[in-house]
């Protein structure tokens, strides 16, 4: 129990300040304004955030959990590098977690899902032609939330969930060839035209082709930065 006179009152400016500290480092990790392998001090992270040492810290430990930093034994944070390996380890889960979705959204999806669907892919479409590489990444992540939501997969989602900031930084890599721009809207209208004529195969295989060449673009790119 807690002591006599103590307060139980959430400290919502304390909270606040963490979650945008969280969310631009986030944003710096996925943009490349840290690079992989790049040390993450804690007194320069202070300088440049405005931001305490303690907060600092804890959004530092909740980056490695997204596996966006790692410690190195005997070593500071930095970012942490990006291995071919793990990435087509997660574009394969990607695959199956979202081809099984989609399925599952063509079933069981009510036309509401089906609007908000439609209204991000327009947005993202727009977003492409206008350079906006964070609206993409915003809306392709509202995209794939209510396909999950509508398919009725929640535990499925949670494990998307889990993977999403390093699925974003991988994103962020695709999303800036040179074909992407007219690539992946086309793919995801094709998604979507399964979906609203109710055919789960058909959604299943194009979820999972999106899925392919995205991971084709990632690993090309990724073979390159790394020689």
């Amino acid at each position: 129990m807690p002591a006599k006179g103590s307060s139980l009152r959430i400290d919502r400016n304390q909270r606040t300040l963490r979650e945008l500290t969280l969310e631009k480092m986030r944003d710096a990790i996925i943009g490349q304004y840290f690079q992989p392998g790049q040390r993450l001090v804690e007194r320069t992270l202070c300088e440049e955030l405005g931001v305490s040492r303690t907060i600092v810290r804890e959004v530092l430990r909740h980056l490695e959990t997204e596996g966006l930093v790692e410690t190195p034994q005997g070593q500071g944070p930095m970012v942490a590098t990006i291995d071919r390996e793990t990435t087509r380890q997660i574009y394969e889960v990607r695959a199956l977690l979202e081809g099984h979705a989609a399925a599952a959204c063509a079933r069981d999806a009510d036309e509401q899902a089906i609007a908000r669907m439609t209204a991000a892919v327009m947005l993202i479409e727009a977003a492409f032609a206008q350079g906006d590489h964070a609206g993409v990444l915003a809306e392709t992540t509202r995209f794939y939330e209510v396909m999950f939501s509508a398919g009725k997969e929640a535990v499925a989602w949670g494990i998307v969930q889990s993977l999403n900031a390093r699925i974003n930084r991988l994103r962020a890599i695709t999303i800036t060839s040179r074909e992407r721009g007219t690539s992946a809207p086309a793919e995801m209208h094709k998604l979507l035209d399964a979906i609203k004529q109710r055919d789960a195969l058909a959604a299943q295989q194009a979820a999972e082709a999106h899925v392919r060449q995205a991971a084709e673009i990632a690993l090309q790119a990724l073979a390159q930065e790394q020689g």
